[in-house]
């Protein structure tokens, strides 16, 4: 099984810039061992379960909650029984497509 779960998560009251934040949600993310994936607007990651999808999501809470009284999260998450690796064969069929074109 392969979960995709796409998130953003930042607290909404220390500044204007996010980043310093947001590192340490990703520095979490990455010592978890999971796949992921930084984009410019979230972090993507592939796990085998729903429950491990939101268990990283209430890691991140955890991570930025002794910083801030307000966190803001968003979530997306994508579950299917019969495929692996999806990160990369997600972007590889979109990508078939394009050099057919």
């Amino acid at each position: 099984m392969s979960v995709l779960l796409e998130f953003s998560i930042f607290p909404t009251d220390l500044g204007e810039s996010k980043s310093k934040y947001v590192s340490k949600v990703l520095d979490m993310v990455s010592k978890s061992g999971v796949k992921y994936q930084l984009t410019p607007m979230g972090t993507i990651v592939e796990v085998s379960s729903v429950k491990e999808a939101l268990d990283i999501v209430q890691k991140s809470y955890d991570v930025l909650e002794p910083y801030s009284n307000r966190v803001y999260s968003s979530i997306k998450i994508d579950m299917r029984k019969d495929k692996i690796d999806r990160m990369k064969s997600k972007i590889a069929s979109v990508e078939k497509h394009l050099n057919k074109g």
